[in-house]
């Protein structure tokens, strides 16, 4: 335990007794918000690599991703269990029986202790989830589903493409089944304050999830959020603000649910602002200040009950 909150090191430390590394992947997936189906310009924040920067290349199969990941960990974790995360793009965005030949390559592989699947709410037809619920009798299977924001009017904007009622649908079918569903919501997006992200805090501690992923919101190259923030649409959070705001959700969040995330890795060939967040070390030290501060202790709380 971390001490402050649930942190992801820790649940996997006490779900598989040891530290786990996840391994980036491409699978070569599109999105309906790409390929046409819903639009083609993307979410407005998505990057060229559909979120995955840090993952491999699609070209290469999936046994060579791991391998190619596993010796970029090697240098800083001497173990041999990792999970395998699929980022790019919408992992579950493809024919139920390609998805099976490419999960089932990953899972087989003795060194991967689990499946972490990123895709969208709307691309889980109940084949899909049957074939995640056949791969999650045999290894841990994650669901991470890319919410961003409960406010109606801000999903437009960045053009996520479905009602928060879809959102909702997913979850219930995933949790008929047993599989731990983990949500992405982004603080500081356009048109949003503090107020927003507490909102969305308060609903998320609601339904029966496994965690949160609290992701800055990231100005890249090359993208439409890029274009707007040029014009002067918006402006990106400060780092005391960006600090606040995670504590402040983490402390309405219940103490067991799992904080995946507190911040996040823009490409710094990418990043235009906000520049501070380049320094993930900088960010995540002012995050533990800011609740030493309030003397704010839901990790404890979760492992002592007190």
């Amino acid at each position: 335990m971390n001490g402050y909150y649930y942190s992801v090191n820790d649940y996997y430390k006490e779900l598989f007794g040891h530290k786990v590394y996840k391994i980036s992947l491409n699978a070569g997936m599109s999105c309906p918000n790409r390929d046409g189906r819903i639009g083609t310009g993307g979410c407005i924040f998505c990057s060229e690599g559909g979120s995955g920067d840090f993952a491999s290349s699609s070209l290469l199969s999936v046994k060579n991703q791991i391998d190619y990941g596993i010796e970029k960990i090697s240098k800083k974790y001497a173990g041999d269990s990792y999970i395998a995360y699929f980022q790019a793009f919408t992992n579950t965005y493809a024919p139920v029986d390609r998805l099976k030949k490419i999960f089932t390559e990953a899972i087989q592989d003795n060194r991967i202790c689990g499946l972490s699947i990123a895709t969208r709410p709307d691309c889980l037809e109940d084949d899909k989830i049957e074939l995640l619920a056949e791969l999650n009798r045999i290894k841990p299977v994650w669901i991470e589903l890319g919410l961003q924001t409960i406010n109606e009017t801000t999903a437009r904007y960045i053009r996520r493409g479905y009602p928060l009622a879809v959102f909702e649908d997913a979850v219930a079918r995933l949790n008929a089944v047993d599989i731990p569903v983990v949500v992405h919501v982004i603080v500081g997006l356009p048109g949003e304050n503090a107020n927003d992200n507490l909102a969305c805090a308060k609903y998320l501690s609601h339904l029966n999830i496994n965690g949160v992923k609290i992701q800055l919101l990231h100005i890249l190259k090359n993208t439409d959020l890029a274009d707007d923030y040029y014009s002067s649409k918006f402006k990106e959070l400060s780092l005391a603000e960006y600090v606040k705001t995670v504590v402040d959700m983490i402390e309405i969040l219940p103490p067991h649910f799992v904080i995946h995330r507190v911040t996040g890795d823009g490409p710094k060939n990418l990043l235009i602002a906000p520049t501070w967040s380049a320094d993930k070390k900088n960010v995540l030290n002012n995050i533990s200040h800011e609740f030493k501060n309030r003397n704010t202790y839901q990790g404890k709380e979760y492992r002592h009950g007190s």
